[in-house]
């Protein structure tokens, strides 16, 4: 499915939340050109939903790197929210679990542009480690 963004603001943080495949192509392009708008508007605090992106690949990933790096130029910052466990690996593979700001909901996301709001981040060792125990397999018995 193409990429498909919604946008919308909240507490004066602007929020594109993503839907479909976040690939090489128009999608990076579409994702690109959202970041272009937020920074022409001057919202520079930007909260990126990725509960529906169901495929990224390094141009994706690529975007929302040069995404977080532009958004701080501009004074402002980057909040990614909702990743699902093959975001949160592709995260770790490409060692960027502590580049950027990863939440597990928007509205802790949007919470993390405000110091004096407590606001718990997502620890991806550990969603990875709790992983790897339900996938774990599971003995019966005694084995022969």
């Amino acid at each position: 499915m193409r990429l498909k963004v919604g946008r919308r603001e909240q507490d004066g943080i602007s929020i594109l939340q993503l839907k479909g495949r976040l690939t090489f192509g128009p999608e990076d392009a579409l994702l690109n050109e959202e970041i272009e708008h937020a920074l022409v508007t001057r919202r520079v605090r930007v909260v990126i939903d990725l509960g529906g992106v169901d495929k990224m690949d390094s141009a994706g990933l690529g975007t929302l790197l040069s995404a977080r790096a532009e958004l701080q130029r501009a004074g402002g910052g980057l909040a990614l929210a909702n990743l699902n466990s093959a975001h949160m690996k592709t995260l770790l593979v490409a060692r960027l679990d502590t580049v950027f700001e990863v939440f597990d909901s928007q509205l802790d996301a949007i919470n993390s542009f405000f110091p004096d709001r407590h606001v718990p981040h997502y620890d991806l060792l550990a969603v990875v480690a709790s992983l790897r125990q339900a996938h774990a397999p599971v003995c019966r018995g005694p084995v022969s």
